[in-house]
């Protein structure tokens, strides 16, 4: 069962709490450069392939409980999970050039270009023999979904949104002994302060879309795993499919607009 890749660098963490709301706004500009240096203009959008593979995006703030969600999602519907954080921290970890050059971004507390994550997002999606996926924690902001949607030229299929009360998840995050050593009641109102102001307009999009799915995420893990259950057992491929992990071939190239 696949478990969540721990930090592999404090000042990755530390990066996302030093980030102020106008940073953001001009952090996803001052990266064109580098991002128009890692990727061919002639290789921005993927063509269209015969059969799109089932595209599910995975929403909440820290301490949301998602990620344990994401566990069972993946456990009892057999997607493979992508995590953009996990696929940014392989690259620095692999110490290639894109991956320094990542790392010197955030160091600078400055936000990777959406289009250096969704590259990667792509690489995996084409590498995969899965038709599945699930991808937690992404598109984090507005730039990062129309990033996503006009290179890949797919809509995800499902979005899940777990929502939970601003003292429910700084009480599970300070008490649950992982992640950042130096969380408190301050870090923590900041972080999720940051999150509803970057993916809240993402989550208003995909409900006006209809794609969106709002959990109610109080309770125990297998209370809110039962607000999961039917969505996903809603959709045909996967009545089918729980308790196992299928695997079928999808070709080389993504894929299909779904809009």
């Amino acid at each position: 069962m696949w478990r969540r890749v721990a930090s592999l660098s404090p000042m990755i963490s530390s990066s996302s709490r030093s980030l102020a709301l106008n940073q953001a706004a001009s952090g996803l500009k001052l990266g064109e450069s580098f991002a128009t240096h890692m990727i061919n203009p002639e290789e921005r959008a993927s063509p269209p392939k015969e059969k799109a593979p089932f595209i599910t995006f995975v929403l909440g703030g820290p301490g949301s409980g998602k990620g344990t969600q994401c566990e069972k999602i993946v456990e009892t519907f057999g997607l493979q999970h992508l995590s953009a954080g996990d696929l940014l921290r392989r690259e620095i970890a692999m110490n290639t050039k894109n991956g320094a050059t990542i790392l010197n971004l955030i160091k600078d507390g400055k936000i990777v270009p959406s289009e250096v994550t969704v590259k990667l997002i792509q690489k995996e999606l084409e590498s995969s023999d899965s038709s599945k996926f699930l991808i937690d924690g992404f598109p984090r902001t507005e730039e990062n979904r129309v990033a996503f949607e006009r290179i890949i030229r797919a809509d995800p299929d499902v979005v899940l949104f777990f929502d939970c009360p601003e003292e429910e998840m700084v009480t599970r995050v300070l008490n649950r002994n992982q992640g950042r050593i130096d969380d408190n009641i301050t870090t923590m109102k900041k972080r999720l302060k940051i999150f509803n102001a970057l993916n809240r307009p993402v989550i208003d999009y995909y409900k006006n879309k209809g794609k969106l799915y709002t959990i109610n995420a109080v309770g125990t893990v297998d209370d809110i795993f039962q607000h999961v259950l039917p969505i996903f057992n809603s959709f045909e491929q996967f009545k089918e499919s729980r308790h196992v992990n299928p695997k079928s071939t999808i070709s080389s190239s993504l894929v299909e607009s779904s809009s």
